[in-house]
């Protein structure tokens, strides 16, 4: 089944709780469910893209601080999507770029990217973090609506940015997280329509202090909106954050070796 992952860089769950009411109502109408999960340490973002999309922790991957920047040695969804012949995309940070494709990330070469050969096959990858999250999610549509992915990872940065800006009681880091899930609001119908398993996720969340990388709970607790007929929707499961990657795999089908929270699926007789 197709897939879109989307990773809200920076959200913390306790903000995620009160200011996504549009993922809140899909939830509430049945057609989702919301955990919270416990990200990988350390809490910090390269790291944990690795995490997210290879199902390795940081201390296993090597990628342990965000200076890390190197080809990821794990095979990726994007690598296990490629070897099954299915087609990938993103519109992410540069650093995905970097971890899957080619570093050091060259804004000429690799921002715009349409090469059947790289494990991302069709990218729009940014490296200013106020790139505005409104023209990340068009983005991500138009590689949508050009290429049909079977997987298609969109990740925006501005929650992030408002939070080390801010802080995480600050207004202004929870209205970038409302404006989210308004932007989500805009597209995610037409993907439900059209049949796509939605996972909507964060890599970590923020503190007061305007970081992250510790182990407090608003640092690493984090939520998980799941959506489409590939979920169980069973409510209050613990689902570690390195089993997404192999969770992701089982939705598309392909082959791979990674753990599975298999309790977040339905069996596949049953998918529609």
């Amino acid at each position: 089944m197709k897939t879109i992952l989307v990773i809200l860089d920076g959200l913390s769950n306790q903000v995620a709780s009160h200011a996504m009411g549009y993922l809140q109502a899909e939830c509430a109408e049945g057609k989702g469910q919301v955990y919270s999960l416990t990200c990988e340490l350390p809490s910090l973002s390269r790291p944990l893209y690795e995490c997210i999309l290879t199902g390795v922790p940081p201390v296993r991957s090597g990628i342990i601080h965000n200076g890390v920047s190197r080809l990821s040695r794990e095979q990726s969804i994007f690598h296990y999507a490629r070897a099954a012949g299915l087609t990938t995309a993103a519109a992410a940070y540069h650093w995905v770029s970097e971890l899957y494709n080619r570093t050091p990330f060259d804004p000429a070469r690799d921002r715009h990217v349409q090469d059947p050969t790289l494990p991302v096959q069709y990218g729009h990858f940014y490296s200013d973090d106020t790139y505005p999250d409104s023209h990340l999610f068009e983005d991500a549509e138009s590689l949508r609506l050009s290429h049909d992915p079977d997987f298609l990872l969109i990740h925006p940065m501005n929650i992030d940015d408002a939070g080390h800006k801010f802080g995480l009681s600050s207004p202004q880091y929870r209205n970038k997280a409302r404006f989210a899930d308004g932007y989500l609001s805009h597209w995610m119908p037409v993907w439900l329509a059209e049949g796509y398993q939605v996972l909507v996720t964060a890599d970590h969340g923020m503190n007061d202090d305007r970081s992250h990388g510790g182990i407090l709970e608003e640092e690493t607790c984090v939520p998980l909106f799941v959506f489409g007929d590939g979920f169980s929707k069973l409510p209050d499961l613990t689902i570690p954050q390195s089993t997404l990657c192999g969770t992701v795999c089982e939705l598309l089908g392909v082959e791979h070796d990674k753990p599975v929270c298999r309790a977040l699926l339905v069996p596949k007789q049953e998918w529609h």
